[in-house]
């Protein structure tokens, strides 16, 4: 794992809300808290949903995902605990493991499940939704399951550890990238008293999710289990983190599309008349 010094910030954005996030269920009973939802997608933009899971009850994970529809979007499952088969009307399947990432491309139709292949101790990460843009929502279908070991580590100055899922951070690249979206994903682990920067660029919507201990955005402390909304300045070339306590938080920034957003359900284009398009397809078993 290699050291780095962190970049120096002209200004760092602020904490412009605290998102506390909705507990529900999903799938055949999951439970987790959805932190980022339909209220926020253009705030947002291009991230359209958040789900955070964490259990060591296996009555509130066990029954998983069965199968179920996508379309329009990309889907970017994290594991941080356990393991989750994946299996798609494409014939793909893979195993996420601890540690691990399995970034899917919905595109123009994919039917697929994800079941926990464990029956006992904790299952926890999290789903975020990205879009895609409306050149790019009737794309083949992909995936890519990507092991622990394949994302780039690094550690800085202030022993902070930083994984980079997406994007860049410090001069580290991630394993991901997008041209539309340029977004970027990072797991950081603060010890305490530890700060941590990295740049990204103004015109991104970016957030944090504390998911241990509670972290500063200057004055403002975001604890564990909150979502922090980063403000946008066009002055602020990243973002400067601080942690009261040994602290982790999943950081994500990237570019908006400023298109129209129309869901329903698994399904996201930018008219309600894709949207009927996209029903009638999956009726009619075109998502094959």
């Amino acid at each position: 794992m290699n050291t780095v010094n962190q970049i120096t910030l002209n200004q760092s954005r602020g904490v412009e809300r605290i998102i506390k996030g909705v507990a529900t269920s999903d799938g055949a009973g999951v439970k987790l808290t959805r932190v980022l939802t339909g209220k926020l997608q253009h705030r947002l933009d291009p991230f359209l949903m958040l789900d955070a899971f964490g259990s060591d009850n296996p009555d509130d994970y066990i029954a998983g995902f069965p199968d179920h529809p996508h379309r329009g979007f990309e889907t970017v499952t994290y594991m941080l605990s356990g393991r989750m088969r994946h299996r798609d009307n494409a014939g793909h399947e893979g195993l996420l493991e601890q540690g691990g990432v399995q970034w899917m491309t919905a595109g123009r139709g994919i039917i697929h499940s994800e079941i926990p292949e464990q029956k006992n101790g904790v299952m926890e990460g999290f789903q975020l939704w990205l879009n895609l843009p409306a050149k790019r929502k009737m794309a083949e279908p992909w995936y890519r399951d990507i092991s622990s070991k394949e994302i780039p580590e690094y550690v800085t100055t202030e022993n902070v550890t930083v994984r980079v899922i997406a994007g860049m951070s410090n001069g580290v690249a991630g394993v991901v990238t997008r041209e539309e979206t340029e977004p970027m994903y990072l797991d950081i682990h603060l010890p305490t008293g530890a700060s941590f920067s990295t740049a990204f660029p103004a015109l991104h919507n970016a957030f944090i999710y504390v998911y241990r201990g509670t972290v500063e955005v200057g004055d403002t402390p975001v604890e564990s289990h909150r979502m922090g909304i980063l403000s946008n300045a066009p002055q602020a070339d990243g973002v400067t983190l601080t942690a009261t306590g040994d602290a982790r938080l999943i950081l994500i920034a990237g570019r908006p599309l400023n298109e129209p957003i129309v869901q329903y359900g698994p399904f996201v284009m930018n008219t309600q008349e894709e949207i009927n398009q996209t029903m009638d397809d999956f009726r009619n078993g075109h998502f094959a």
